[in-house]
C-alpha cells in the first residue's frame, strides 16, 4: 500500500533556500555552427567566468563540462517547378555529425528519389543546444545552457554567477 505524502512527510529532506534560473534571448540568433561552437569552446577552454574543477563519487571534473549537445539540420525538397514536396530534420549529438549529415543527406540519392526531388539545406532554420555544468569558485554547481537564439542560466543560488553571465553576454561580440 503506498503512503500518502502529506500524512508521511519525508523525513531528512531539509528545506533549502531556492535555486534560480534566467533566460535572455538574444536579438539575433547565432549566425552558425561555427560561430556557436567558438562561443562553446571559449566557454571550456578560456573559462570567462572563473569556474574551477572538483571531485565527486572519486570522478575528477573539469570547471566547465559539456553535458549534453544536441543539433538540428533542416532540409526541403522542391519538384523541378520548384514547388516545396517535402521537408526533413536530422539530429545530432556532435558538430562533426552534424556537418558530415548534411553532406550525407544532400548526397544520399536513394532519398533523393524517394522525395522525387531536390535536396536543400536550410542553414537559417538549423537548431544548435549545449548544456554545460560549471562549478563556481564558490562551490555551487550551476548549468549553462546555449541555444541558437538564447542563453539560460539554471540552479544557481549566488546573484554574481547571473551577473558574471550577463556581463560576458554583453561583452561577447557573437551574441549581441
Amino acid at each position: 500500500m503506498l503512503q500518502d505524502p502529506v500524512r508521511y512527510p519525508m523525513v531528512g529532506f531539509t528545506r533549502q533556500n531556492g535555486t534560480r534560473s534566467a533566460i535572455r534571448n538574444l536579438k539575433n540568433p547565432i549566425k552558425d555552427i561555427t560561430t556557436f561552437d567558438t562561443i562553446i569552446q571559449v566557454l571550456i577552454f578560456k573559462n570567462p567566468f572563473g569556474c574551477t574543477s572538483y571531485r565527486s563519487a572519486r570522478k575528477h571534473h573539469p570547471p566547465v563540462e559539456k553535458i549534453r549537445e544536441i543539433y538540428t539540420a533542416k532540409f526541403m525538397y522542391r519538384n523541378e517547378s520548384g514547388k516545396r514536396i517535402g521537408t526533413s530534420s536530422e539530429t545530432y549529438n556532435s558538430v562533426e555529425g552534424y556537418q558530415t549529415g548534411i553532406a550525407a543527406v544532400i548526397s544520399n540519392m536513394a532519398n533523393i528519389a524517394s522525395h522525387q526531388g531536390k535536396v536543400k539545406h536550410l542553414p537559417d532554420a538549423d537548431l544548435f543546444s549545449v548544456l554545460l555544468k560549471c562549478h563556481d569558485p564558490n562551490g555551487e554547481i550551476y548549468f549553462l545552457s546555449l541555444a541558437r537564439d538564447r542563453i539560460t542560466l539554471s540552479s544557481y543560488s549566488d546573484e554574481a554567477i547571473r551577473e558574471k553571465a550577463a556581463a560576458w553576454t554583453d561583452a561577447e561580440p557573437a551574441l549581441n
